[in-house]
């Protein structure tokens, strides 16, 4: 747990709790945060909800690896809720965000193909979005572009959630590129560059 600038997302910029869950079944070729798929320290989730506050800041992203293969993950975000604090998912696409608190914020990440995890999205998630959730697209080519932009299209994503990001791998894609190609087709989408990491690079608990 830590305090930071949310650097992604429609609260870009925001200081916000972050909650960062161990443990990950994805093993996407551009992952940021390795760190978190083994160790950590197990903690009830009352504590976790009393340390959040504790912090005197009203946004929390429960994040990780996957939140979602936590088995404690719902009802924690349930209690971060209760306790009347603004609370978002970053998930990826690959496992069922249905059963997810209804106040929650989720941001799906569903993976492009240069990811190498395409194969695991789980497109039945596009019915359980909410208005008020945001769809992500991590973007390594122009491949993964079009191929993200006909995503939007069959399933009419624009309409379905509040932001659709497109977002350039950080290593792999031109940023100019990207906002050139979104700009070219007029696209419906937000471009965000990852702030976090143009402040401090991939240090981590920042």
């Amino acid at each position: 747990m830590f305090v930071s600038l949310q650097g992604e997302a429609s609260t870009v910029g925001i200081p916000t709790v972050f909650v960062r869950l161990t443990g990950c079944p994805l093993r996407c070729q551009y992952c940021d945060s390795e760190y978190a798929f083994t160790g950590g320290t197990q903690i009830e989730v009352d504590e976790i909800v009393r340390k959040v506050q504790d912090y005197g800041v009203n946004h929390v992203t429960v994040t990780g690896g996957e939140p979602l293969a936590q088995p404690e993950v719902h009802p924690l975000m349930q209690r971060l809720c209760d306790a009347g604090l603004s609370v978002s998912l970053e998930t990826s696409g690959a496992l069922a965000i249905d059963e997810v608190d209804p106040r929650v914020v989720r941001v799906v990440d569903f993976k492009t193909p240069d990811s190498k995890e395409s194969q695991r999205n789980l497109w039945n998630n596009v019915a359980a979005l909410h208005a008020h959730d945001q769809v992500k697209f991590v973007i390594c080519s122009r491949s993964d572009y079009d191929w993200a932009r006909m995503r939007c299209d069959e399933f009419d994503l624009y309409d379905k959630v509040s932001d659709v990001l497109f977002s350039p791998s950080f290593t792999e894609l031109s940023p100019t590129d990207l906002a050139n190609w979104i700009v070219e087709d007029r696209l419906r989408v937000r471009m965000q560059m990852q702030m976090h990491k143009l402040l401090w690079g991939d240090e981590p608990g920042r």
